[in-house]
């Protein structure tokens, strides 16, 4: 994947996308403590969902709404109203089957809008990396689209995790990639071996907490402190 820098007229200091190696993954949850972590240190942050799709009939925020809580927006300014589809579907799928109008990734990066005052952005995929985005693309099409300052891939911790990584690591390419390992026990076994095998061939910082994904972000030069 070539990674090149969108020609948008604003854009935070600091841009990152939160990808998953599937769905129901974790990447709410991730994005929402990292944006957290960042308002404490005194950043100005904010959060974007370029597409949602969900079960209308269960209880519960939606993605744009929790991300919303975490970086104090409103939700729909975390995704357009346009783009909230009420069906358990990948985003375009659900459109289709809704009679909606299909959309491309050039749509969905056209309609990230940030607030001048944010230093620090947060773009949360649908689905996993290489679920459908729009009519025309995937999560790496779209991370290409962004060309983001850093990606964080959120995956699985147990069996799995280590062909999911390396997976999403190749299709990413030329992307700068750190990646998240959740529901990570220390006492499992297996999810150790996983994060040893991980430190030892890839080639992306490794956190399996959100203080250690906040301080390898640092390390990375991707947080700027407030002065």
């Amino acid at each position: 994947m070539t990674v090149s820098r969108t020609d948008e007229p604003l854009r935070p200091p600091l841009l990152v996308v939160i990808a998953g190696t599937g769905t129901e993954i974790g990447k709410t949850w991730v994005a929402c403590r990292l944006a957290g972590a960042w308002r404490q240190q005194g950043l100005r942050v904010a959060a974007r969902k370029p597409a949602q799709s969900y079960d209308a009939a269960l209880a519960g925020p939606t993605d744009a709404e929790l991300l919303a809580l975490a970086t104090g927006e409103s939700p729909r300014s975390v995704c357009p109203l346009s783009r909230w589809y009420p069906k358990a579907l990948a985003p375009p799928m659900a459109a289709a089957v809704l009679g909606m109008p299909p959309f491309s990734i050039a749509d969905l990066a056209g309609e990230l809008s940030w607030p001048a005052s944010a230093q620090a952005g947060l773009v949360e995929l649908a689905g996993g990396l290489g679920s459908p985005q729009a009519a025309d693309g995937d999560g790496v099409d779209l991370v290409a689209r962004v060309a983001p300052d850093l990606v964080v891939l959120v995956s699985g911790a147990g069996l799995g995790a280590l062909g999911a990584v390396r997976l999403a690591e190749r299709a990413l390419g030329g992307a700068r990639l750190a990646v998240y390992l959740n529901h990570f026990a220390p006492a499992d076994e297996l999810h150790a071996a996983n994060l040893r095998w991980l430190g030892e061939h890839c080639s992306a910082p490794v956190a399996v907490t959100p203080v250690e994904l906040v301080e390898q972000l640092a390390a990375l030069g991707e947080h700027r402190p407030v002065s």
